[in-house]
């Protein structure tokens, strides 16, 4: 529990300066994966910039369906 604590401090740092307004919603949807999973995306600029577009199209996506019609 202590290390995903600490990936999710790293992680947030990451996100923020792109996304700062959904950087803490778009980190816990990246801690729901595996600690070696996240390792990696720490290692790749790309898996990472990736792994937050994904989140963010499903952040829009959901909007989407969940604004009131």
């Amino acid at each position: 529990m202590e290390q995903k604590q600490m990936l999710g401090e790293v992680i947030y740092m990451r996100i923020v300066s792109t996304q700062p307004e959904l950087a803490g919603k778009i980190t816990g949807m990246l801690l729901e994966m595996d600690n070696n999973e996240l390792l990696s995306l720490l290692e790749s600029e790309d898996a990472m910039n990736n792994k937050v577009a994904e989140a963010l199209k499903v952040l829009q996506d959901y909007a989407a369906t969940d604004a009131p019609q």
